[in-house]
Protein backbone atom coordinates (compact mmCIF):
# COMPACT_ATOMS: atom_id res chain seq x y z
CA UNK A 1 0.00 0.00 0.00
CA UNK A 2 2.83 2.12 1.00
CA UNK A 3 4.26 1.75 -2.23
CA UNK A 4 1.17 1.98 -4.26
CA UNK A 5 0.66 5.60 -2.71
CA UNK A 6 4.63 6.88 -3.52
CA UNK A 7 3.11 7.18 -6.82
CA UNK A 8 1.43 10.17 -6.19
CA UNK A 9 4.53 11.83 -4.24
CA UNK A 10 6.02 14.79 -5.98
CA UNK A 11 7.37 16.92 -3.64
CA UNK A 12 7.87 17.18 -0.42
CA UNK A 13 4.69 18.56 0.87
CA UNK A 14 3.02 15.27 -0.44
CA UNK A 15 5.30 13.59 1.12
CA UNK A 16 4.72 15.53 4.67
CA UNK A 17 1.20 16.97 4.45
CA UNK A 18 -0.45 14.41 1.62
CA UNK A 19 -0.73 17.63 -0.94
CA UNK A 20 -3.62 18.65 1.73
CA UNK A 21 -5.81 16.30 0.15
CA UNK A 22 -6.54 13.89 2.68
CA UNK A 23 -10.47 13.11 4.18
CA UNK A 24 -11.16 14.13 7.56
CA UNK A 25 -12.15 10.73 9.01
CA UNK A 26 -8.98 9.33 7.90
CA UNK A 27 -7.52 11.84 9.65
CA UNK A 28 -9.33 11.72 13.16
CA UNK A 29 -9.06 7.88 12.93
CA UNK A 30 -5.36 7.78 12.55
CA UNK A 31 -4.70 10.69 15.39
CA UNK A 32 -6.85 8.07 17.62
CA UNK A 33 -4.91 5.40 16.58
CA UNK A 34 -1.58 7.07 17.77
CA UNK A 35 -3.41 7.72 20.65
CA UNK A 36 -4.21 3.94 21.23
CA UNK A 37 -0.56 2.89 21.80
CA UNK A 38 0.84 -0.56 23.25
CA UNK A 39 1.53 1.21 26.67
CA UNK A 40 -2.08 2.30 26.82
CA UNK A 41 -3.75 -1.31 25.54
CA UNK A 42 -1.95 -2.74 28.22
CA UNK A 43 -1.02 -0.37 30.67
CA UNK A 44 -5.11 1.25 31.36
CA UNK A 45 -6.69 -2.46 32.08
CA UNK A 46 -3.95 -3.13 34.84
CA UNK A 47 -4.47 0.22 36.44
CA UNK A 48 -8.03 -0.36 36.31
CA UNK A 49 -7.80 -3.88 37.29
CA UNK A 50 -4.92 -3.96 39.56
CA UNK A 51 -3.01 -0.50 39.70
CA UNK A 52 -3.41 0.72 43.87
CA UNK A 53 -5.78 3.77 43.88
CA UNK A 54 -6.53 3.07 40.53
CA UNK A 55 -9.81 1.68 38.95
CA UNK A 56 -12.51 3.39 36.56
CA UNK A 57 -11.30 7.30 37.28
CA UNK A 58 -8.83 6.63 34.66
CA UNK A 59 -12.18 7.71 32.97
CA UNK A 60 -12.36 11.23 34.17
CA UNK A 61 -9.00 11.99 32.09
CA UNK A 62 -10.88 11.55 29.08
CA UNK A 63 -13.41 14.30 30.09
CA UNK A 64 -11.12 17.28 28.73
CA UNK A 65 -10.79 16.05 25.47
CA UNK A 66 -13.93 17.61 24.24
CA UNK A 67 -13.18 20.50 25.18
CA UNK A 68 -9.24 20.70 24.20
CA UNK A 69 -11.25 19.93 20.77
CA UNK A 70 -13.27 23.59 20.99
CA UNK A 71 -10.44 25.40 21.64
CA UNK A 72 -8.23 23.80 18.66
CA UNK A 73 -10.80 24.01 16.06
CA UNK A 74 -11.66 27.63 16.76
CA UNK A 75 -8.50 29.28 17.82
CA UNK A 76 -5.54 27.33 16.62
CA UNK A 77 -6.25 25.42 13.68
CA UNK A 78 -7.31 28.46 11.57
CA UNK A 79 -4.11 30.43 12.32
CA UNK A 80 -2.03 27.17 11.59
CA UNK A 81 -4.43 26.30 8.20
CA UNK A 82 -4.00 30.09 6.79
CA UNK A 83 -0.28 29.81 6.65
CA UNK A 84 -0.19 26.40 5.02
CA UNK A 85 2.16 25.56 7.44
CA UNK A 86 4.44 22.12 7.33
CA UNK A 87 6.26 22.68 10.64
CA UNK A 88 4.00 23.66 13.45
CA UNK A 89 7.13 25.38 14.50
CA UNK A 90 7.45 27.33 11.66
CA UNK A 91 4.54 29.78 12.93
CA UNK A 92 6.77 31.09 15.96
CA UNK A 93 9.47 32.94 13.52
CA UNK A 94 6.81 34.42 11.89
CA UNK A 95 4.88 36.03 15.03
CA UNK A 96 8.45 36.28 17.28
CA UNK A 97 12.12 35.03 15.69
CA UNK A 98 13.76 31.97 14.45
CA UNK A 99 15.62 31.38 17.68
CA UNK A 100 12.31 30.89 19.19
CA UNK A 101 11.41 28.31 15.86
CA UNK A 102 14.56 26.30 16.79
CA UNK A 103 14.59 26.10 20.60
CA UNK A 104 10.68 24.37 20.16
CA UNK A 105 11.58 22.18 17.57
CA UNK A 106 15.10 21.23 18.76
CA UNK A 107 13.05 20.37 22.09
CA UNK A 108 10.36 18.34 20.06
CA UNK A 109 13.21 16.34 17.91
CA UNK A 110 14.95 15.71 21.65
CA UNK A 111 12.17 14.67 23.65
CA UNK A 112 10.22 12.47 20.68
CA UNK A 113 13.10 10.40 19.83
CA UNK A 114 13.51 9.55 23.20
CA UNK A 115 10.37 8.76 23.80
CA UNK A 116 9.64 6.54 21.31
CA UNK A 117 13.26 4.60 21.89
CA UNK A 118 11.63 4.25 25.32
CA UNK A 119 8.38 3.06 24.01
CA UNK A 120 10.18 0.84 21.64
CA UNK A 121 11.99 -1.07 23.92
CA UNK A 122 8.79 -1.50 26.31
CA UNK A 123 6.74 -3.04 23.38
CA UNK A 124 9.36 -5.37 22.33
CA UNK A 125 9.96 -6.36 25.56
CA UNK A 126 6.70 -7.52 26.10
CA UNK A 127 6.76 -9.06 22.13
CA UNK A 128 10.08 -11.17 23.15
CA UNK A 129 7.92 -12.79 26.31
CA UNK A 130 4.62 -13.20 24.57
CA UNK A 131 6.40 -14.70 20.99
CA UNK A 132 9.88 -15.85 22.35
CA UNK A 133 11.17 -14.11 19.25
CA UNK A 134 14.22 -12.65 21.56
CA UNK A 135 14.47 -8.77 21.78
CA UNK A 136 16.75 -8.19 18.90
CA UNK A 137 14.40 -10.22 16.63
CA UNK A 138 10.89 -8.42 17.95
CA UNK A 139 12.92 -4.53 17.17
CA UNK A 140 13.96 -5.60 13.82
CA UNK A 141 10.09 -6.96 13.38
CA UNK A 142 8.36 -4.12 14.89
CA UNK A 143 10.92 -1.38 13.41
CA UNK A 144 12.34 -2.52 10.24
CA UNK A 145 8.17 -3.07 8.92
CA UNK A 146 7.37 0.06 9.81
CA UNK A 147 10.51 2.65 9.13
CA UNK A 148 9.74 1.03 5.38
CA UNK A 149 6.28 1.74 4.72
CA UNK A 150 6.65 4.91 6.39
CA UNK A 151 9.45 6.34 3.97
CA UNK A 152 7.68 4.70 1.18
CA UNK A 153 4.24 5.90 1.76
CA UNK A 154 5.02 8.99 3.88
CA UNK A 155 2.04 10.40 5.83
CA UNK A 156 -0.54 9.10 3.48
CA UNK A 157 1.44 6.09 4.09
CA UNK A 158 0.81 6.35 8.15
CA UNK A 159 -2.75 7.80 8.04
CA UNK A 160 -4.09 5.06 5.88
CA UNK A 161 -2.12 2.22 7.58
CA UNK A 162 -2.72 3.49 11.26
CA UNK A 163 -7.05 3.47 10.40
CA UNK A 164 -6.28 -0.43 9.02
CA UNK A 165 -4.21 -0.66 12.39
CA UNK A 166 -6.69 0.61 15.06
CA UNK A 167 -9.82 -1.46 13.04
CA UNK A 168 -7.98 -4.78 13.90
CA UNK A 169 -7.04 -3.49 17.22
CA UNK A 170 -10.68 -2.37 17.70
CA UNK A 171 -11.61 -5.77 16.88
CA UNK A 172 -9.54 -7.42 18.82
CA UNK A 173 -10.85 -6.03 22.00
CA UNK A 174 -14.41 -6.26 21.58
CA UNK A 175 -13.71 -9.94 21.24
CA UNK A 176 -11.47 -9.86 24.35
CA UNK A 177 -13.99 -8.46 26.31
CA UNK A 178 -16.65 -10.95 24.80
CA UNK A 179 -14.29 -13.34 26.13
CA UNK A 180 -13.96 -12.25 29.27
CA UNK A 181 -17.60 -11.20 29.86
CA UNK A 182 -18.98 -14.57 29.06
CA UNK A 183 -16.28 -16.25 31.42
CA UNK A 184 -17.88 -14.21 34.35
CA UNK A 185 -21.69 -14.94 33.46
CA UNK A 186 -22.64 -11.80 31.49
CA UNK A 187 -22.08 -8.34 31.37
CA UNK A 188 -24.34 -7.93 34.95
CA UNK A 189 -21.98 -10.47 36.45
CA UNK A 190 -19.48 -9.02 35.37
CA UNK A 191 -20.01 -6.03 36.23
CA UNK A 192 -21.12 -7.31 40.15
CA UNK A 193 -18.02 -9.19 40.71
CA UNK A 194 -16.02 -5.96 40.03
CA UNK A 195 -14.31 -4.69 43.19
CA UNK A 196 -16.96 -1.57 44.31
CA UNK A 197 -13.72 0.65 44.82
CA UNK A 198 -12.58 0.82 41.70
CA UNK A 199 -16.10 1.58 39.99
CA UNK A 200 -15.75 5.06 41.34
CA UNK A 201 -15.21 7.19 38.25
CA UNK A 202 -15.20 10.76 39.61
CA UNK A 203 -13.23 12.02 42.64
CA UNK A 204 -14.42 15.22 43.52
CA UNK A 205 -13.33 14.96 47.26
CA UNK A 206 -9.30 15.40 46.42
CA UNK A 207 -7.84 17.74 44.66
CA UNK A 208 -4.36 16.81 44.02
CA UNK A 209 -2.52 20.00 45.56
CA UNK A 210 -0.78 18.37 48.49
CA UNK A 211 -3.16 15.62 49.89
CA UNK A 212 -1.51 12.89 47.21
CA UNK A 213 -4.13 12.19 45.18
CA UNK A 214 -2.59 12.15 41.18
CA UNK A 215 -5.69 11.56 39.90
CA UNK A 216 -8.66 13.87 41.39
CA UNK A 217 -11.15 14.91 39.17
CA UNK A 218 -9.70 18.79 38.79
CA UNK A 219 -6.20 17.70 37.87
CA UNK A 220 -7.45 15.32 35.63
CA UNK A 221 -9.69 18.01 34.17
CA UNK A 222 -7.76 21.24 34.14
CA UNK A 223 -4.36 19.75 33.84
CA UNK A 224 -5.97 16.83 30.98
CA UNK A 225 -7.09 19.98 29.24
CA UNK A 226 -3.88 22.01 28.75
CA UNK A 227 -1.97 18.61 28.30
CA UNK A 228 -4.24 17.75 25.20
CA UNK A 229 -4.28 21.44 23.72
CA UNK A 230 -0.90 21.65 24.17
CA UNK A 231 -0.38 17.83 22.43
CA UNK A 232 -2.92 18.14 19.54
CA UNK A 233 -2.24 21.67 18.84
CA UNK A 234 1.46 22.35 19.15
CA UNK A 235 3.32 19.04 18.53
CA UNK A 236 4.35 18.17 15.38
CA UNK A 237 3.47 14.64 15.13
CA UNK A 238 -0.58 15.66 15.84
CA UNK A 239 -0.49 18.80 13.87
CA UNK A 240 1.25 17.28 10.88
CA UNK A 241 -1.62 15.23 10.01
CA UNK A 242 -4.31 18.06 10.49
CA UNK A 243 -2.77 20.07 8.30
CA UNK A 244 -2.45 17.04 5.54
CA UNK A 245 -6.56 17.34 5.38
CA UNK A 246 -8.19 19.38 2.16
CA UNK A 247 -9.07 22.79 4.17
CA UNK A 248 -9.83 23.75 7.24
CA UNK A 249 -13.07 22.45 7.46
CA UNK A 250 -11.56 18.94 7.08
CA UNK A 251 -9.24 19.77 9.77
CA UNK A 252 -11.89 20.44 11.96
CA UNK A 253 -14.27 17.71 11.11
CA UNK A 254 -11.32 15.23 12.02
CA UNK A 255 -10.59 16.87 15.83
CA UNK A 256 -14.52 16.57 16.12
CA UNK A 257 -14.47 12.90 14.90
CA UNK A 258 -11.20 12.84 17.60
CA UNK A 259 -13.10 14.56 20.33
CA UNK A 260 -16.38 12.36 19.83
CA UNK A 261 -15.02 8.71 19.11
CA UNK A 262 -11.41 8.70 21.62
CA UNK A 263 -14.25 8.16 24.72
CA UNK A 264 -15.48 5.11 23.09
CA UNK A 265 -12.22 3.62 22.14
CA UNK A 266 -11.09 4.33 25.75
CA UNK A 267 -14.38 2.88 27.77
CA UNK A 268 -13.41 0.09 25.63
CA UNK A 269 -10.04 -1.34 27.20
CA UNK A 270 -10.92 0.12 30.42
CA UNK A 271 -13.74 -2.41 30.54
CA UNK A 272 -11.31 -4.83 29.35
CA UNK A 273 -9.47 -3.84 32.65
CA UNK A 274 -13.24 -4.13 34.42
CA UNK A 275 -13.24 -8.19 32.63
CA UNK A 276 -9.43 -8.87 33.55
CA UNK A 277 -10.26 -8.14 37.05
CA UNK A 278 -12.77 -10.13 37.54
CA UNK A 279 -10.88 -13.04 35.47
CA UNK A 280 -7.72 -12.85 37.92
CA UNK A 281 -10.63 -12.49 41.10
CA UNK A 282 -12.15 -15.88 39.69
CA UNK A 283 -8.55 -17.76 38.85
CA UNK A 284 -5.90 -16.85 41.28
CA UNK A 285 -3.44 -19.27 39.51
CA UNK A 286 -3.69 -16.17 36.73
CA UNK A 287 -1.97 -13.56 38.57
CA UNK A 288 0.79 -16.31 39.38
CA UNK A 289 1.44 -17.22 36.26
CA UNK A 290 2.39 -13.59 35.47
CA UNK A 291 6.33 -13.08 35.03
CA UNK A 292 7.56 -10.66 38.04
CA UNK A 293 8.35 -7.12 37.62
CA UNK A 294 10.99 -7.42 41.10
CA UNK A 295 8.91 -8.94 43.79
CA UNK A 296 5.24 -7.72 42.02
CA UNK A 297 3.78 -9.51 39.11
CA UNK A 298 3.90 -7.92 35.71
CA UNK A 299 0.25 -6.98 35.61
CA UNK A 300 1.12 -4.98 32.32
CA UNK A 301 1.12 -8.17 31.00
CA UNK A 302 -1.96 -9.75 32.27
CA UNK A 303 -4.09 -8.50 28.92
CA UNK A 304 -1.67 -10.88 26.70
CA UNK A 305 -1.42 -13.46 29.07
CA UNK A 306 -5.07 -13.76 28.81
CA UNK A 307 -5.11 -13.50 25.14
CA UNK A 308 -2.74 -16.52 24.74
CA UNK A 309 -4.55 -18.81 27.36
CA UNK A 310 -8.01 -18.30 26.95
CA UNK A 311 -8.57 -16.99 22.99
CA UNK A 312 -8.54 -20.48 20.50
CA UNK A 313 -6.02 -20.67 18.10
CA UNK A 314 -5.93 -18.05 15.18
CA UNK A 315 -7.72 -15.51 17.53
CA UNK A 316 -4.59 -15.94 19.51
CA UNK A 317 -2.23 -14.73 16.85
CA UNK A 318 -4.64 -12.00 15.76
CA UNK A 319 -4.40 -10.64 19.01
CA UNK A 320 -0.41 -10.51 18.98
CA UNK A 321 -0.92 -8.79 15.85
CA UNK A 322 -3.38 -6.31 16.96
CA UNK A 323 -0.55 -5.54 19.81
CA UNK A 324 1.62 -5.05 16.97
CA UNK A 325 -0.55 -3.05 15.43
CA UNK A 326 -1.32 -0.61 18.02
CA UNK A 327 2.88 -0.08 18.40
CA UNK A 328 3.33 0.83 14.51
CA UNK A 329 0.69 3.05 15.04
CA UNK A 330 2.27 5.31 17.30
CA UNK A 331 5.62 5.24 15.59
CA UNK A 332 5.14 5.97 11.92
CA UNK A 333 3.85 9.12 13.02
CA UNK A 334 6.67 10.40 15.26
CA UNK A 335 9.47 9.01 13.05
CA UNK A 336 7.39 11.56 10.01
CA UNK A 337 7.08 14.21 11.94
CA UNK A 338 10.47 14.31 13.18
CA UNK A 339 11.71 14.21 9.53
CA UNK A 340 9.14 17.05 8.56
CA UNK A 341 10.42 19.05 11.50
CA UNK A 342 14.38 18.29 10.52
CA UNK A 343 13.72 18.72 7.07
CA UNK A 344 11.60 22.23 7.49
CA UNK A 345 13.32 24.08 10.83
CA UNK A 346 16.16 22.81 10.41
CA UNK A 347 17.36 22.14 6.23
CA UNK A 348 15.32 23.66 4.45
CA UNK A 349 15.40 27.01 6.76
CA UNK A 350 19.35 26.88 6.26
CA UNK A 351 20.37 26.13 2.97
CA UNK A 352 21.83 28.11 0.90
CA UNK A 353 19.74 28.47 -2.97
CA UNK A 354 17.13 26.73 -3.95
CA UNK A 355 16.66 22.27 -4.28
CA UNK A 356 14.41 21.01 -6.61
CA UNK A 357 11.25 19.28 -5.93
CA UNK A 358 12.76 15.71 -6.86
CA UNK A 359 16.00 16.33 -4.25
CA UNK A 360 13.68 17.61 -1.44
CA UNK A 361 11.30 14.29 -1.49
CA UNK A 362 14.60 11.88 -1.79
CA UNK A 363 15.78 14.16 1.20
CA UNK A 364 12.65 13.75 3.01
CA UNK A 365 12.51 9.79 2.63
CA UNK A 366 16.28 9.52 4.00
CA UNK A 367 15.79 12.07 6.72
CA UNK A 368 12.77 9.38 7.78
CA UNK A 369 15.03 6.31 7.42
CA UNK A 370 17.97 8.07 9.66
CA UNK A 371 15.31 8.88 12.42
CA UNK A 372 14.10 5.28 11.88
CA UNK A 373 17.74 4.35 12.71
CA UNK A 374 18.30 6.33 15.48
CA UNK A 375 14.96 5.57 17.44
CA UNK A 376 15.74 1.50 16.79
CA UNK A 377 19.27 1.85 18.02
CA UNK A 378 18.16 3.81 21.29
CA UNK A 379 16.00 1.39 22.12
CA UNK A 380 19.05 -1.22 22.22
CA UNK A 381 20.41 1.32 25.18
CA UNK A 382 17.61 2.34 27.43
CA UNK A 383 17.17 -0.84 28.91
CA UNK A 384 18.82 -0.18 32.43
CA UNK A 385 16.70 3.26 32.43
CA UNK A 386 13.21 2.66 30.81
CA UNK A 387 11.51 0.93 33.95
CA UNK A 388 11.85 3.95 36.00
CA UNK A 389 11.41 6.63 32.90
CA UNK A 390 8.13 4.73 31.76
CA UNK A 391 6.47 5.94 34.56
CA UNK A 392 8.24 8.95 34.56
CA UNK A 393 7.62 10.01 31.00
CA UNK A 394 4.25 11.28 30.88
CA UNK A 395 5.63 13.80 34.26
CA UNK A 396 8.80 14.68 31.49
CA UNK A 397 5.61 15.88 29.18
CA UNK A 398 3.99 17.64 32.07
CA UNK A 399 6.69 19.44 32.24
CA UNK A 400 7.36 21.22 28.95
CA UNK A 401 3.11 20.78 27.91
CA UNK A 402 1.90 24.02 29.52
CA UNK A 403 4.80 26.39 28.78
CA UNK A 404 4.98 25.17 24.98
CA UNK A 405 1.28 26.33 24.79
CA UNK A 406 2.41 29.58 26.44
CA UNK A 407 4.43 30.47 23.28
CA UNK A 408 1.90 29.33 21.34
CA UNK A 409 -0.88 31.42 22.61
CA UNK A 410 1.54 34.61 23.78
CA UNK A 411 1.55 34.80 19.88
CA UNK A 412 -1.85 34.16 19.06
CA UNK A 413 -3.06 36.60 21.62
CA UNK A 414 -0.82 39.19 22.24
CA UNK A 415 1.21 41.86 20.66
CA UNK A 416 4.00 43.23 22.39
CA UNK A 417 5.17 39.93 23.64
CA UNK A 418 9.04 39.08 21.69
CA UNK A 419 11.01 36.26 20.86
CA UNK A 420 13.32 36.82 23.78
CA UNK A 421 10.63 37.13 26.26
CA UNK A 422 7.97 34.18 25.28
CA UNK A 423 11.26 32.12 25.52
CA UNK A 424 12.14 33.29 28.98
CA UNK A 425 8.52 32.60 29.83
CA UNK A 426 9.00 28.86 28.04
CA UNK A 427 12.22 28.45 30.34
CA UNK A 428 10.89 29.90 33.45
CA UNK A 429 7.59 27.37 33.43
CA UNK A 430 9.98 24.24 32.75
CA UNK A 431 11.88 25.71 35.71
CA UNK A 432 9.18 26.30 37.85
CA UNK A 433 7.49 22.59 37.04
CA UNK A 434 11.12 21.12 37.68
CA UNK A 435 11.16 21.92 41.30
CA UNK A 436 6.95 21.52 41.89
CA UNK A 437 9.03 17.60 40.72
CA UNK A 438 11.38 17.83 43.00
CA UNK A 439 9.94 19.77 46.20
CA UNK A 440 6.70 18.82 46.00
CA UNK A 441 6.30 15.24 45.46
CA UNK A 442 2.68 15.04 46.66
CA UNK A 443 1.31 17.92 44.03
CA UNK A 444 -0.46 15.73 41.27
CA UNK A 445 1.90 16.23 38.44
CA UNK A 446 -1.14 16.84 36.39
CA UNK A 447 -1.49 20.41 38.05
CA UNK A 448 1.99 20.79 36.13
CA UNK A 449 0.26 21.41 32.87
CA UNK A 450 -1.64 24.34 34.64
CA UNK A 451 0.96 25.73 36.50
CA UNK A 452 3.71 25.85 33.48
CA UNK A 453 1.44 27.70 31.16
CA UNK A 454 0.22 30.30 34.04
CA UNK A 455 3.92 30.95 34.80
CA UNK A 456 5.40 31.10 31.42
CA UNK A 457 2.26 33.67 30.44
CA UNK A 458 2.67 36.08 33.55
CA UNK A 459 6.37 35.69 33.43
CA UNK A 460 7.05 37.06 29.60
CA UNK A 461 4.41 39.79 30.28
CA UNK A 462 5.86 41.36 33.08
CA UNK A 463 9.39 41.34 31.11
CA UNK A 464 7.48 43.11 28.23
CA UNK A 465 6.07 45.63 30.63
CA UNK A 466 9.33 46.16 32.52
CA UNK A 467 10.81 46.73 28.85
CA UNK A 468 8.64 49.43 27.95
CA UNK A 469 6.58 50.14 24.61
CA UNK A 470 7.04 48.66 21.60
CA UNK A 471 6.88 50.51 18.47
CA UNK A 472 4.44 49.35 15.32
CA UNK A 473 7.29 48.94 13.21
CA UNK A 474 8.58 46.26 15.78
CA UNK A 475 5.38 44.73 16.28
CA UNK A 476 5.03 44.03 12.22
CA UNK A 477 8.46 43.00 12.12
CA UNK A 478 7.53 39.79 14.27
CA UNK A 479 6.05 38.71 10.94
CA UNK A 480 2.39 38.15 12.72
CA UNK A 481 0.79 40.65 14.53
CA UNK A 482 -2.29 39.90 16.60
CA UNK A 483 -4.27 41.66 14.48
CA UNK A 484 -3.74 39.57 11.95
CA UNK A 485 -4.65 36.67 14.25
CA UNK A 486 -8.01 38.17 15.16
CA UNK A 487 -8.96 38.50 11.46
CA UNK A 488 -8.22 35.31 10.93
CA UNK A 489 -10.14 33.99 14.16
CA UNK A 490 -13.28 36.03 12.24
CA UNK A 491 -13.40 34.78 9.13
CA UNK A 492 -16.29 32.92 7.80
CA UNK A 493 -14.59 29.69 7.77
CA UNK A 494 -14.16 29.41 11.30
CA UNK A 495 -17.25 31.42 12.65
CA UNK A 496 -19.31 28.13 11.18
CA UNK A 497 -17.86 26.54 13.50
CA UNK A 498 -18.67 28.24 16.57
CA UNK A 499 -22.61 26.83 16.83
CA UNK A 500 -21.02 22.96 15.77
CA UNK A 501 -18.60 22.74 18.56
CA UNK A 502 -21.84 23.23 20.89
CA UNK A 503 -22.36 19.41 19.86
CA UNK A 504 -18.93 18.71 21.34
CA UNK A 505 -19.41 20.73 24.94
CA UNK A 506 -22.99 18.45 24.76
CA UNK A 507 -20.92 15.75 24.39
CA UNK A 508 -18.65 16.65 27.45
CA UNK A 509 -21.92 17.55 29.55
CA UNK A 510 -23.27 13.61 28.74
CA UNK A 511 -19.90 11.81 29.76
CA UNK A 512 -20.46 13.44 32.81
CA UNK A 513 -23.12 13.06 33.52
CA UNK A 514 -22.95 9.24 32.69
CA UNK A 515 -19.65 8.65 34.76
CA UNK A 516 -21.79 10.68 37.65
CA UNK A 517 -24.43 8.07 37.40
CA UNK A 518 -22.33 5.06 36.80
CA UNK A 519 -20.23 5.66 40.02
CA UNK A 520 -23.30 5.78 41.51
CA UNK A 521 -22.74 8.99 43.11
CA UNK A 522 -25.37 11.75 42.09
CA UNK A 523 -23.11 14.65 42.37
CA UNK A 524 -21.81 13.64 45.37
CA UNK A 525 -17.95 14.85 46.52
Amino acid sequence: MAAWLSRGQFDREDYYVGGRTVGAWPVGLSIMATQCSTNSILGAPAFVAFAAGGGLVWLQYELAVPLAMIVLMLFMMPVFRHFDLVSVYAYLERRFDLATRLTLSGLFLFVRAFATAVTVYSVCIVIDLITGLGFVGAILLLGVFTVVYDVLGGIRGVIYSDVLQLLVLVVMLVVVLVSLTDSAGGPIALWDSFDTQRRTTLDFASHGLGDGQTFAFWPMLLGGFFLYVSYYGCDQSQVQRQLSSRNIDSTNNALLINGLLRFPLVLLYCMVGVGIAVFAENHPEFIAALPLNGDTPEYNLAVPLYMINALPVGLVGLSLVALFAAAMSSLDSVLNSLSATTMEDFVRRFHRGKMNRDRELLLSRLLTAIWGVITLTMAFFVGDIAPTVLEAINKIGSLANGPILAVFALGMLTQRINGPQAIAGFLGGITLNGACWLLLPEVSWLWWNVFGFVFAVVFAALLSALSGRRTYKEVQATGLSVNLARRILLNEATTNWYARSLFLLMWFGLLLTGLIKLAGINGKG
